[in-house]
């Protein structure tokens, strides 16, 4: 198997440095609040592009995931306990950096009673209170807790996303092993029957065919899935899964025209798009077609 690392990258998958006065600014935020971000423990590719924005994505419950997924980077292993001011230390960040829409997320909490559902509503309900920003609440799938979704969702944030990451062929390979694809189905379906738009996200490059990303768009669709991003994956260590193929724009382009044409409100497709690149700008589109 390839491996990105002793394969050079594609130029389009080439990223900026961070050399804008306001990526500093955000970096010195999120010190100065005690925070942490999915831009940085995920190792995203455009922290430099949407810090430079003054927009991050906030990471909550801490930095440690209880799953050990093969895609990803954040820090796995036993998690420390969850700091009670951390809902109104994000809120304060938001409020600062004058943010209109705001994206919350979190590492998996399976040691938490709730999967952490509690602190994402008291963070929900704290922004809106403190800065009135819109929120997306970028959640885990809680083990299928659905009195825990519940708990989210009756905060009633303005997009309630859940990644999907890979077709269901790779689950057992790729989000081994308590990950499961029917149930993330199932957390998308139930926010959609509560009344929310729903957003998920999948990463390509990691070993689908063809059939597994249309499947995967059907069944999204099935779930009642709103919007969608699609992005190239790329391997954060040594030890994670390797990339088995690097996807040209054009084919992120053809994708996306697939897509829209089974039923997706609107979609974010590119190489280095993640689940949050451009959220607010998604959410915005999608508004003009209610």
């Amino acid at each position: 198997m390839e491996d990105f690392i002793s394969v050079p990258k594609p130029a389009w998958l080439k990223v900026r440095l961070p050399t804008h006065q306001n990526f500093f600014y955000v970096s010195d935020l999120v010190k100065k609040h005690r925070l942490q971000t999915i831009c940085q423990s995920a190792r995203c590719p455009n922290i430099a592009e949407c810090w430079a924005e003054r927009t991050a994505t906030f990471l909550i419950l801490g930095d440690t995931c209880t799953r050990h997924c093969a895609f990803c980077a954040v820090k796995k292993g036993t998690p420390v306990a969850v700091a009670a001011d951390e809902p109104n230390q994000v809120a304060q960040a938001v409020a600062t950096l004058g943010l209109d829409y705001a994206v919350i997320t979190s590492v998996t909490r399976d040691d938490l009673a709730d999967g952490g559902a509690s602190i994402f509503s008291k963070t929900i309900k704290a922004i809106r209170t403190i800065g009135g920003a819109k929120v997306e609440a970028l959640i885990p799938d809680f083990g299928g807790d659905e009195r825990a979704l519940d708990i989210v969702l009756e905060a009633k944030p303005d997009i309630l996303n859940h990644n999907l990451e890979t077709p269901e062929r790779l689950y057992p390979e790729i989000r081994r092993p308590l990950a499961n694809y029917r149930r993330s189905l199932a957390v998308l379906e139930r926010a959609k029957l509560k009344g929310s738009e729903t957003k998920s996200g999948i990463i390509i490059g990691i070993g689908e065919t063809g059939e597994d990303i249309l499947q995967t768009f059907h069944d999204l669709q099935s779930a009642g899935c709103d919007l969608l991003t699609i992005g190239q994956y790329l391997q954060p260590t040594t030890a994670s899964a390797p990339v088995r193929r690097y996807y040209s724009p054009r084919e992120f382009e053809e994708l996306r025209a697939v897509a829209l044409g089974i039923g997706f409100k609107e979609i974010e497709s590119g190489p280095l798009v993640r689940s949050s690149f451009h959220a607010h700008g998604l959410y915005k589109a999608s508004q003009k077609m209610v």
